[in-house]
């Protein structure tokens, strides 16, 4: 069994921040990218951050500039620290990683339960 959990989102109010957690728990053997999607209401789900094993990142246009995403692989975690939030950052945050959980298995997306963000004008 494999869990991603998530903690840190709630009510901010317009050029605050906000700090999301993740932390992956469970049978794994190896975890290559971790990232942070989100939906917002009425929209599909798009990517927010991405960041590998090695620690190379990628950004939505959208947050550049104003997100950071960050992992210690040691303890599994993966964190977004969000600043400038903006109320068009309101969304549902999902964690996501791509893992293996023995030697021989293989990738396996993985997603967490999601967190709300929302950002009042």
């Amino acid at each position: 069994q494999v869990q991603l959990v998530e903690s840190g989102g709630g009510l901010v109010q317009a050029g605050g921040s906000l700090r999301l957690s993740c932390a992956a728990s469970g049978s794994i053997f190896r975890i290559n990218d971790m990232g942070w999607y989100r939906q917002g209401p009425g929209k599909q789900r798009e990517l927010v951050a991405t960041i590998t094993s090695t620690k190379n990142t990628n950004y939505a246009d959208s947050v550049k500039g104003r997100f950071t995403i960050s992992r210690d692989n040691a303890k599994r975690t993966v964190v977004l620290q969000m600043s400038s939030l903006k109320p068009e950052d309101t969304a549902v945050y999902y964690c996501n990683a791509e893992l293996r959980r023995t030697y021989y298995g293989t990738f396996a997306y993985y997603w967490g339960q999601g967190t709300q963000v929302t950002v009042s004008s």
